[in-house]
């Protein structure tokens, strides 16, 4: 009875928006200042204790199967959102840089899960950021192509320029700017998995002496070897921690040849403040997700220059939803691998990110910029979308 008390005052914190419980003894009780939008429905008593995280416990509970949730997660993530601290002026918890080691094992913890599991649901690019799409009914697989097409042509690549890729995944976005633009091409990253499979292709392409990748930080890259004319990151920034913001900038400014482009492609916020509870235990440890303006007040420190910025929110979600519905279908080979706490995490996981993106203000965005100042430019972006199916 205490704890069910306890646990009554915990949801009654959300106030704003409208929910209902149905508690393991069957008693129900409707919370907010709205009619309910979604339900949830305790199985059993969930462990805890006063004090703990609301998101991180129903995330638990979740997971364990003491809870169910009925309606739209789109729902669910907007009463979360409505109900979260004020974030403006509490800010996150400051933290220090984060060294290369750290930040393998936290890479190591979800991206090591195996390529044969990505496989699963991915597209066949093995593509795991926000896609591009031209319109709602392309294939996941036709939109990642066209987000690689996309950069590159926003980084207006020349033959036998030299591009770096920071966080350079399963390899695709190296191995098509070396296709098709004839450049020199070099691919980073702290997964053991994506760097042994991007090898491999390369190897059965034979393009070793166009493309190269490797398994290391950006903070130990080698700034005394020729600078890259384009830098390209996508999906990575929001791993390095808020600590090492202003560290990738520089080692940005030091890799980066004069007049060159960078672009950057990574997750926002509307402010600045850490990851919720569950995602930071149980999906992206060390994560830390960036807001636009902490990152555009960073540029004039080293003399980059914002060219363009371009918001993707909806593709993300878009994208979500992709890796959902292919995730659902291969329930039964992810059981293979895999117990259904997992399962049910991974389910979360996906479905939250996509509603989070459609309705709590989180954001992804591409951020292209100079060093120093560019006056060889196309004078319009016409050509990002020349050809364009």
């Amino acid at each position: 009875m205490l704890k069910k008390m306890a646990l009554k005052l915990l949801l009654g914190k959300w106030k704003q928006g409208g929910f209902k419980v149905v508690f393991w003894d069957g008693e129900e009780a409707a919370y907010g200042d709205e009619p309910p939008a979604f339900t949830i429905i305790f199985r059993q008593e969930p462990p805890f204790k006063v004090g703990d995280d609301i998101v991180l416990l129903i995330g638990e509970a979740y997971m364990d199967g003491i809870i169910e949730l009925e309606g739209s997660m789109d729902d669910i993530l907007r009463i979360i959102t409505l109900n979260r601290p004020s974030r403006a002026a509490a800010g996150p918890k400051k933290s220090g840089a984060v060294n290369s080691a750290a930040q393998q094992r936290n890479i190591h913890h979800h991206y090591d899960l195996g390529n044969d599991f990505f496989a699963l649901w991915l597209d066949e690019s093995m593509s795991y950021s926000c896609a591009y799409f031209n319109t709602p009914t392309d294939s996941l697989a036709q939109a990642q192509l066209q987000k690689i097409d996309h950069i590159l042509k926003k980084i207006n690549l020349q033959p036998g320029e030299r591009l770096l890729d920071i966080g350079s995944g399963w390899g695709w976005l190296i191995i098509k700017a070396a296709q098709q633009y004839n450049v020199q091409a070099t691919g980073i990253t702290l997964s053991t998995e994506q760097y042994q499979a991007t090898k491999r292709r390369i190897e059965e392409l034979g393009l070793e002496h166009q493309v190269d990748v490797q398994l290391v930080s950006y903070q130990d890259l080698d700034s005394s070897q020729p600078r890259f004319d384009k830098i390209i990151s996508v999906g990575m920034f929001e791993h390095v921690g808020q600590g090492n913001l202003s560290n990738y900038m520089r080692k940005i400014n030091e890799l980066l040849a004069p007049g060159g482009i960078s672009l950057l492609h990574t997750i926002t916020g509307l402010f600045e403040e850490n990851s919720n509870a569950w995602i930071a235990k149980y999906i992206f440890p060390g994560g830390y997700v960036p807001s636009l303006r902490e990152i555009i007040r960073l540029l004039p420190e080293f003399d980059f220059h914002l060219l363009h910025a371009e918001s993707l929110r909806l593709h993300y979600a878009m994208t979500l939803d992709r890796w959902y519905e292919n995730f659902s279908r291969q329930l039964d080979a992810v059981r293979e691998k895999y117990d259904e706490r997992f399962i049910r995490m991974w389910s979360l996981y996906l479905r939250g990110c996509a509603a989070a993106f459609r309705v709590s203000g989180l954001d992804i965005y591409q951020l292209l910029f100079s060093k120093g100042l560019n006056n060889s430019l196309p004078l319009t972006y016409q050509h990002l979308y020349d050809n364009q199916q």
